[in-house]
């Protein structure tokens, strides 16, 4: 099979992109001569990884396994939240309000009491993860939930089909596509939960690495440890991405598709 034009690229463009990035940033740092307990120069913050790698790789997979442990959470819990609020009325009614109030609430706000409540291990930090990611999962999935075609709920209705054959047969593979634009939103606001629970209270993990860094102005320090979060980031997000083409392999290419479609 021929591959579609541009598919090979895909990753030229971001790579590209992030090296003149950072070359622009070694140009600004070194042709301006600004102080390193400012902005370090990308130099300094690779020579800091390279100083320290086992220190870091500890780090950041502490931090990478609360990010995946409040995501799951949110993606579990969440997706049946949605389910339910989506096939009750009653409990949309009751409970949706509720849980947009809760989430309006700022998360540091929260966090001392998860430390009062948990105590300062890995739990609250969890807490905080799962609390920021599942609204995204909630919203995005229940709106998905409600976008099955009409005519085709109507013609499973018709067929006697039950309403848990219609939810696993009809609306969630209609909603697909939302639950995992939500779950990449949450993948990526389980990260910055994990930070925040680590800024709150932690010994261990990158957010503590930025915040015992900043209390020494040592700025190397917390660049790396930001360039880090950076790296993790996208790689988290592209394995919801690749799971996504694993569950969904007729939407790979599809905005290429798309795009053809409208130019001619």
């Amino acid at each position: 099979m021929t591959p579609e034009p541009g598919a090979s690229s895909g990753w030229w463009l971001p790579l590209a992109g992030a090296a003149g990035f950072v070359l622009a940033w070694e140009a600004a740092t070194s042709g301006f001569g600004v102080p390193a307990y400012l902005v370090p120069s990308p130099r300094a913050v690779v020579a800091e990884i390279a100083d320290f790698p086992g220190w870091y790789a500890e780090q950041a997979l502490y931090t990478t396994l609360i990010a995946l442990g409040g995501f799951i959470a949110a993606a579990v819990l969440g997706l049946l939240f949605a389910i339910a609020i989506t096939e009750s009325r009653l409990l949309e009614r009751l409970l949706f309000p509720l849980f947009v109030a809760l989430n309006s609430v700022p998360k540091v706000a929260v966090a001392p009491l998860l430390v009062i409540w948990f105590g300062t291990g890995a739990e609250p930090k969890l807490a905080i993860a799962f609390l920021i990611a599942v609204f995204a999962v909630v919203i995005d999935a229940a709106l998905g939930l409600r976008s099955a075609p009409r005519d085709v709920l109507d013609l499973a209705t018709a067929l006697r089909g039950s309403r848990l054959r219609i939810l696993w047969r009809v609306k969630l593979p209609a909603a697909l596509p939302s639950v995992f634009a939500g779950f990449k939103v949450a993948m990526s606001l389980a990260l910055v939960g994990a930070i925040v629970g680590e800024f709150v209270s932690s010994q261990r993990g990158l957010g503590h690495v930025i915040l015992a860094a900043q209390g020494s102005f040592d700025t190397p320090r917390v660049f790396a440890a930001l360039a880090i979060l950076a790296v993790l980031g996208v790689v988290l997000i592209a394995a919801v991405e690749a799971v996504e083409h694993r569950i969904m392999p007729w939407r790979r290419g599809e905005p290429r598709r798309r795009v053809r479609g409208a130019e001619a």
